[in-house]
């Protein structure tokens, strides 16, 4: 046998080691972290800490972007595999530390074989070059086409239709775009403007964020789009992004921002972001989206004259309390959706009803009535029914926004409008950055009040039948269709 150096012979042994076990692992599959929900949504094994997502945009809605996804993680287990939620895009390569490693699709996961075992702890940098597809079925989230772009859309499981990752809120991190696009497009993204090259005639946008974000809340919208800027409160820089063309038209709306800012300031305290703004856009996706520092609206929502403007500054104030629930305090799990919508909902309540629409207490007797059919069709709040297949957005029933309003509702009224406003402040600010979910809120709330507020929850967020409301006698709901009260 001829001789062999070390160095030789130590590759050799590790080339041998890492085929015996390539050959005794498993077919690869697609993996989950048991969300009730969505159980094959996000993975286990890693934590991401950041994404760098490059996009190269041609400048025509029916071309695939291409893209290049950077992704610095660190391991919390040993991992033979490394699944990444990814779909709608062709992987050309991935390498793992600088070194390429094999991959397989398997449905909606990108499942990665590194050149050797990953033990826990260790810090991971996967590089992926893939497409971006911006078509498939029309409002099924990820791409959104407007009329001179895209958008994105990715609540709640749409996320890794855009770029590889890990796509649950549970797993937040900081994020780089970095995109280009023809000269004659305006680019932006969640986060602060760090970065505008020229190439000829194209052009590099660069835009960090300085929170961390779940990936459901990503942002960039590409398009022929003008950028207002003004000024909130603690000079709080707010740009908005709206289509050119509709600049004036748009501006009564726009100028409406730094006040709702205030006042929702004023409700729980100091804004939680860089920067915020409306994103405008001329397409038609049938809701409004909070993604991050930036909440996506219809242009139809602001140019159609049936909607009332009560209602419209409403909707507004919806998308940015989402900001505080929602965004900064993100769900540990989807079915935490009710403490994201509850809430969003009970401010854009409260703030129609001081600009002329129906009174919150009407309102929250109307949902009372409709209690427990809400609860019968989807679920109680904190326990919802899993969206119907092919459908994820029925996911967004009316248990999760008014029924789920109605929570807090009760609430106010048991443990008083005082000690209410004090868990409101406390729970945006003990969360800020992070996750929570429903017993986080159900601790927090027994603290603030003084007592224990188990059994008070228990009705009320996970009961088949909506519990009497306090202080409200003369409240009845109607029974669910097909009979009596569910049992």
């Amino acid at each position: 046998m001829p001789f062999l150096s070390r160095r030789l012979r130590a590759a050799l042994l590790a080339t041998a080691s890492a085929a015996l076990v390539a050959a005794t692992l498993p077919a690869p599959v697609p993996l989950g972290i048991g969300d009730p929900l969505f159980p094959h949504l996000g993975n286990p094994g890693y934590d991401v800490l950041a994404y760098d997502i490059g996009l190269d945009y041609p400048g025509s809605n029916s071309e695939p972007l291409e893209a290049v996804t950077t992704i610095d993680a660190r391991t919390t287990g040993p991992l033979d595999r490394i699944n990444l939620d990814f779909t709608r895009g062709t992987v050309h390569s991935v390498s793992v530390n600088g070194l390429r490693a094999g991959f397989a699709v398997e449905d909606e996961d990108l499942i990665v074989e590194p050149p050797g075992r990953l033990q826990a702890g260790v810090p991971l940098r996967i590089t992926v070059r893939h497409t971006s597809d911006p078509g498939g079925e029309r409002n099924d989230g990820g791409w959104v086409q407007t009329a001179d772009g895209l958008a994105m859309a990715n609540q709640a499981d749409a996320g890794h239709r855009v770029f590889p990752g890990n796509d649950h809120p549970s797993d937040k991190a900081y994020f780089t775009f970095r995109i280009t696009a023809p000269d004659d497009r305006t680019v932006v993204a969640n986060g602060v403007r760090t970065g505008r090259t020229r190439h000829g005639d194209r052009t590099t946008w660069t835009y960090r964020t300085e929170h961390p974000m779940a990936t459901e809340l990503a942002q960039v919208s590409i398009g022929k789009s003008a950028v207002v800027l003004r000024t909130g409160p603690h000079r709080l820089p707010v740009r908005d992004v709206v289509p050119a063309a509709d600049r004036k038209r748009l501006e009564p709306w726009l100028s409406k921002t730094p006040g709702q800012l205030e006042w929702m300031e004023k409700q729980v305290g100091r804004y939680p972001f860089e920067n915020y703004g409306v994103l405008i856009v001329d397409t038609d996706t049938g809701f409004e989206l909070e993604t991050q520092t930036l909440s996506l609206f219809e242009r139809r929502l602001f140019t159609d004259p049936g909607f009332p403007e009560w209602y419209v500054d409403s909707v507004m104030v919806h998308e940015l309390a989402h900001q505080w629930f929602g965004d900064s305090v993100s769900p540990q799990s989807w079915s935490d959706l009710w403490l994201n919508e509850g809430h969003a909902t009970w401010y854009e309540s409260r703030y129609a009803e001081e600009r002329g629409g129906r009174t919150l207490e009407a309102r929250m007797r109307d949902a009372y009535t409709y209690s427990d059919s809400w609860r019968a069709d989807g679920g109680p709040p904190a326990r919802p029914d899993a969206p119907a297949p092919g459908k994820k957005i029925s996911l967004f029933r009316p248990v999760v926004y008014d029924g789920s309003a109605l929570v807090l509702y009760a609430l106010r009224q048991e443990i008083g409008h005082s000690a209410f406003d004090r868990l409101e402040r406390l729970w945006v600010r003990k969360h800020r950055d992070a996750n929570a979910a429903t017993a986080d809120f159900i601790r927090l709330a027994s603290q603030v009040a003084g007592r224990d507020l188990s059994t008070f929850f228990d009705g009320w967020l996970y009961a088949k039948t909506t519990p009497p409301m306090p202080g409200r006698p003369d409240w009845h709901g109607t029974a669910p269709a097909g009979g009596g009260k569910p049992a």
